[in-house]
């Protein structure tokens, strides 16, 4: 007879690799859309390299942070995933796993990203706490509120007031002015994303900026990204930056260029396109922030 871990270990191993689709490992879009604000806000509040340690606590919590994130809205969406074909075939829609075990790894992966928080002072514990909250709430938005992407956009960026708060102690107005210029960013990329997905959702009752702006949507789209580089300048303003930073603003600009263009015929695949293509207009940002702070 074969020993009990030899049969045991295929089954762990099994589980943990429907875990990892649940999380989303096999697709890191999220966790860049993610870690670019943070690491914006903390390399703006530190005035240059973070403190190594502090630098670690916030990658490592962000990726925990959005894999719970994707656990907790699979849960809250496991009813509305089936009727949706790009979203049927998730682990928890298809019943290769179950709904308390989707709580289980977002609670799991919550708590542990918590306690790295511990790590820093009081201030940046208490907006980890808003954090989790918002994380949580978020799938529940689409059920009733017109623009729910507006409240990714806080949850996607509250790594920028909890950067600020770990490095300086304290919450100034830029750390304030780049959470809202997330927010827009955000507007715009999920718009994108919930263009591919608007037939289905207007069907399933679901809302959406994509269905709130209705004939308007590539404007609006293009108007927000207007509105996040606008704002990302007024951040620039406030710290003084020079011509190295609003360098990076001006790719940051040609690419949402190319991203309107991309939309432009509302086809499926190409606003999908686009959405995945923000990691560089994030990038494009923080490497304006990072040579400004090398030439500085």
């Amino acid at each position: 007879m074969s020993p009990r871990p030899a049969r045991v270990l295929p089954i762990v191993l099994e589980r943990l690799a429907l875990y990892a689709k649940l999380v989303r490992i096999d697709k890191p879009i999220g966790v860049l859309l993610l870690l670019w604000p943070t690491l914006w806000g903390l390399f703006v509040a530190a005035e240059g390299w973070p403190d190594p340690v502090v630098l670690c606590i916030f990658v490592i919590g962000t990726f925990l942070m959005r894999s719970a994130g994707c656990a907790i809205n699979d849960y809250f969406d496991r009813d509305v995933d089936r009727h949706v074909a790009r979203t049927e075939n998730r682990v928890l829609t298809a019943g290769l796993i179950k709904p308390r075990e989707a709580l289980y790894v977002a609670a799991g992966l919550g708590l542990l990203s918590f306690a790295l928080v511990l790590c820093l002072n009081g201030l940046t514990i208490l907006l980890a706490a808003v954090a989790a909250i918002l994380a949580i709430t978020y799938p529940l938005f689409k059920r009733f509120f017109a623009i729910p992407q507006a409240y990714l956009g806080i949850a996607f960026g509250f790594g920028i007031p909890m950067a600020f708060a770990a490095v300086q102690g304290s919450i100034p107005m830029v750390a304030w002015v780049m959470l809202l210029a997330n927010v827009c960013w955000a507007i715009a990329y999920d718009t994108e994303y919930a263009m591919v997905d608007r037939n289905d959702d207007i069907r399933l009752g679901l809302k959406t900026s994509a269905i709130t702006f209705g004939r308007y949507d590539v404007m609006l789209v293009a108007v927000f990204y207007l509105l996040t580089i606008a704002l990302l300048g007024v951040v620039g303003r406030l710290q003084h930056y020079d011509w190295p930073y609003y360098l990076g603003l001006l790719v940051a600009c040609g690419i949402a260029a190319l991203h309107i263009h991309w939309i432009r015929g509302r086809d499926r695949q190409q606003c999908f396109k686009a959405f995945l293509h923000n990691t560089w207009f994030g990038a494009a940002v923080f490497g304006g922030i990072g040579l400004q702070l090398i030439i500085d």
